[in-house]
């Protein structure tokens, strides 16, 4: 209550240039942390399951939060190069804690709206991370190459069922429709 009277009362300066910067950031921050309790409430169980294994892969420390740095490599490994400060506006378009990281709340946000996103365009933008020579297949070296740079290490074995789990025409490599059926299953 008393929260929702300061804000109440400050209502009218929220848009006046007298309003501190820090107000208006915990301001943001307050409204974002209201929009997640309701907007992660739809993510099943299964989407759970996904987020925890992806975010695993990307808290490199273990430390339950992912720091610009291990956004850095993970983003590093998908091909891409951003600066530190965009690192840093990456994280602090999603900390809504302030805390300077991102944690798993806060990762399900993310990944909960990069899905209603373009997930088609992401879908795309993957499959070309894993065609590293563009030839429109991912073979089984493509996949393990991404893998081992995602710190993960499969065994040839492991990387061939994988493999045949998603071909399905049996040419032993995973084509663009192949891998749009494994990101929609």
């Amino acid at each position: 209550m008393r929260l929702k009277r300061h804000f109440h009362s400050n209502h009218d300066k929220r848009d006046s240039p007298s309003m501190s910067t820090r107000k208006l950031s915990l301001f943001n921050r307050w409204k974002n942390q209201a929009l997640n309790e309701t907007e992660l409430d739809g993510i099943s169980e299964e989407e759970m399951v996904e987020y925890k294994e992806a975010f695993r892969l990307f808290d490199k420390d273990g430390n339950g939060s992912i720091s610009s740095k291990e956004l850095g490599v993970a983003m590093r490994a998908l091909g891409q190069n951003p600066t530190e400060q965009e690192l840093l506006d990456m994280v602090n378009e999603v900390d809504i804690d302030g805390s300077g990281t991102i944690d798993f709340n806060e990762f399900c946000q993310m990944m909960k709206r990069m899905n209603k996103e373009n997930d088609s365009e992401m879908i795309r933008e993957a499959f070309r991370v894993f065609d590293r020579d563009g030839n429109g297949y991912i073979t089984a070296d493509e996949f393990r190459y991404f893998m081992t740079h995602m710190g993960e290490q499969f065994s040839d074995k492991e990387v061939d069922e994988i493999i045949q789990e998603v071909d399905i025409d049996g040419d032993g490599q995973i084509d663009y429709e192949e891998f749009v059926r494994m990101m929609a299953s």
